[in-house]
């Protein structure tokens, strides 16, 4: 029976207590199921045999009422499951014939039980190994209680075989079979156990097999209730991980500094060292702490949950440990969410691509377009804002635009945490005094909601509208991932993949607070008036973003 769902993969996770009752309460209706299934072939069944198996009806219909009492089960489901179980006995003594029906109904029951959850080709596989296990309890306790059976040798090695076969297919389709998963994860050992004990129960058919492929059919209970083990680090590879429900973020994955992102203030340590806190980031949504982690394999512990890490022994790009690390990180989590796992080489504040150069270039004309006189342009050192204020300030010289510290618009293209400070500061200007009369104008890679949230309205150049189908489907992939983190244009690039090309318009679009009265940044709503942008799916959270001009020649 299922017992609950793990939250975070969607496997079968169980406390111990609904472990234990599940590796008890499956066999002993299986056993039972089989030997209802075979009565028929024999002529009379052993008493004892009889009394093992009504003793293993009463403790599966017991189990299943202490199911539906202590654990999420299915009440009807529980009832019934007890009804038939307890019936099986019975009828092995009086109607043999109607014994099978009712041991098949079981049966199917316990396939279903077995297996909720599952579909496709692992259904399938939990079909079979569930029947033949059935079938092969009451061939083998039929042997062992010497009562009259069909030749059991040949019989014996075709139901091995099958187990095996089912085992061995499962293996392939868990994903552990090939690496070390398989002998250092409970998931592993016992998809392992069912793969190689009905093997050796064909064996040794005599000797030992009830007992094999009673340990067998446990081990594949055991194994269908267990969450999947999580993917093995690559190095790297920016790593997301789970720690008891919260999500992990670790990136680059190379030896040496490194950036631990969490969705809530905690702390995190390598191995036995240290707790490191993690604290917010200008920018950047979430908390950050900075670690070092040696070469090759390692753990941190988050939340006193242990996740491995793999560095391997090549070093990583610098960029994506220092203040461009959280963009870096988040842009890679973008390509994580859709399942790719990429080596991470370079970070967009490594250069300035052409379709944001071109972008900056149609902002300035835009704005010289519109009479603006002069504007204050704010960059930072890294290779990305150097050359992105160089191309504003010469698209600026060659429209009349002048460039100087109080211009009447501000154009940041710097990464987020001089960008951050360059919106605090015009945020608290516009307070004051009329500042920036001819608005504030972010580069496309500071479209995310820490940044453009600080101020009322900013205005941003982009290839792609943020309501459109596909970036609502990121960001609502992003917050499923990853809860409360804010949606980034580097990170969709990402998502997209590499396959998507740049569309060629480039067109304006105004982020800003929506509020039912008009507030400043970071006040809260009045009672009963909704929170615009909540949820997943808003590209800006608690926000809108619109278009504000005809796309830019």
């Amino acid at each position: 029976m299922d017992h609950g769902s793990h939250p975070v993969t969607g496997s079968a996770g169980l406390d111990l207590a609904a472990l234990i009752v599940r590796l008890v309460l499956l066999p002993a209706t299986a056993f039972v199921a089989g030997i209802g299934l075979l009565r028929p072939q024999v002529d009379t069944l052993p008493r004892r045999l009889w009394q093992v198996t009504a003793v293993l009806g009463v403790l599966s219909a017991v189990l299943a009422v202490v199911s539906a009492v202590a654990f999420d089960v299915n009440v009807v489901g529980a009832v019934v499951h007890a009804l038939l179980v307890l019936a099986v006995p019975v009828l092995t003594t009086r109607r043999p014939p109607v014994g099978r029906w009712v041991a098949t109904a079981l049966l199917v029951l316990l396939v279903l039980e077995t297996a909720l959850g599952r579909s496709g080709v692992e259904f399938a596989i939990d079909t079979v190994y569930v029947a033949v296990t059935a079938a092969w309890f009451g061939l083998a306790s039929l042997a062992l209680a010497r009562a009259e059976t069909p030749r059991l040798g040949p019989l014996s090695w075709t139901l091995g075989g099958v187990l095996a076969l089912a085992g061995a297919v499962q293996l392939v389709l868990s994903g552990v079979a090939f690496d070390r998963r398989l002998y250092e994860t409970g998931f592993g050992i016992a998809l392992l156990a069912a793969f190689v004990l009905p093997i050796v129960a064909a064996v040794l058919w005599r000797r030992v097999a009830v007992v094999g492929v009673a340990a067998a059919f446990v081990a594949w209970s055991a194994f269908v209730a267990l969450p999947e083990p999580a993917e093995l680090p690559v190095p790297g590879v920016p790593l997301l991980a789970d720690a008891g429900g919260t999500p992990v973020l670790v990136s680059p994955q190379r030896p040496g500094r490194n950036l631990v992102h969490l969705p809530a203030a905690g702390s995190v340590a390598v191995g036995d060292g240290p707790a490191v806190p993690a604290v917010a980031r200008p920018g950047a949504s979430g908390y950050w702490a900075e670690v070092d982690l040696p070469a090759g394999r390692s753990s941190l512990v988050v939340s006193g949950r242990t996740i491995e890490v793999d560095t391997g022994s090549d070093s990583g790009n610098a960029t994506a440990s220092g203040p461009d690390g959280p963009e870096c990180a988040t842009t890679a989590l973008g390509g994580l969410v859709a399942g790719r796992k990429d080596v991470l080489t370079t970070c967009p504040a490594d250069t300035l691509s052409e379709a944001d150069a071109d972008a900056l270039r149609k902002l300035v004309g835009f704005l010289a377009a519109r009479g603006t006189g002069s504007i204050t342009v704010v960059g930072d050192s890294s290779a990305r804002g150097t050359e992105a204020a160089g191309v504003v300030r010469d698209a600026a010289a060659a429209g009349g635009v002048a460039v100087r510290p109080d211009g009447a618009a501000l154009v940041v293209v710097s990464g987020w945490t001089q960008a951050a400070s360059a919106l605090d500061g015009a945020a608290a200007a516009q307070r004051e005094r009329p500042a920036y009369p001819y608005g504030l104008y972010v580069a496309p890679w500071l479209l995310t909601g820490p940044l453009v949230n600080t101020v009322a309205s900013s205005t941003v150049p982009l290839r792609f509208d943020p309501r459109e189908q596909a970036a609502v489907s990121y960001a609502v992939a992003l917050d499923n991932a990853f809860p409360g983190e804010a949606a980034t244009v580097t990170g969709f690039r990402q998502w997209l993949g590499p396959e998507q090309p740049e569309p060629p318009r480039v067109q304006l679009f105004a982020a800003a607070q929506v509020n039912a009265m008009p507030m400043a940044p970071g006040q809260p709503h009045a009672p009963g008036m909704d929170v615009p942008g909540e949820g997943a799916g808003f590209f800006v959270p608690q926000g809108t973003v619109v278009p504000i001009s005809f796309p830019l020649g």
